[in-house]
């Protein structure tokens, strides 16, 4: 809704305007306080759920997103939307991920199939010359993140 009201506002008032629209942003955190895409992860870890939708993740770095956000900036070709979507992965496979590395949390047990028909590309991005970090890079900054903080204490 708000992005509505931006995008109406630029053209009545004739703004160049380009927005970035993450997908759920992870990483390593700056502030001393959890924010909700902290939280699904800090859950993931520290919840025990017995059983959990193996549903698709759009994840990308809050790193990426501040150099997306440099990036249409600074090109002045840059128009319109962006989708700021750096992996798709799906909840078991994310859990294996953060397995490997951090065995000793209490990880789902069970996972549920979904049938899901969601997609979002960040092709537009790309093009402009944005590049991301790798999956398991970011999940292991964001938990040595939270461990430093307290958050998983």
């Amino acid at each position: 809704m708000a992005e509505k009201e931006a995008w109406s506002y630029a053209k009545k008032s004739g703004l160049d305007m380009v927005t970035v629209l993450p997908a759920l942003v992870v990483g390593p955190m700056l502030q001393k306080t959890t924010n909700a895409s902290s939280l699904a992860l800090i859950k993931l870890l520290k919840e025990g759920y017995e059983e959990l939708e193996n549903k698709k993740r759009f994840l990308v770095d809050v790193r990426d997103v501040a150099e997306a956000l440099l990036l249409v900036y600074e090109r002045p070709e840059a128009e319109g939307r962006y989708l700021c979507a750096a992996h798709t992965v799906k909840s078991e496979d994310l859990v294996a991920m953060l397995k490997k590395h951090y065995p000793n949390y209490y990880y789902p047990k069970c996972f549920t199939d979904m049938m899901e028909d969601t997609s979002f590309s960040s092709e537009k991005l790309q093009k402009l010359g944005w590049q991301y970090r790798p999956l398991e890079e970011t999940l292991v900054d964001a938990v040595e993140s939270y461990k430093q903080k307290g958050f998983l204490d």
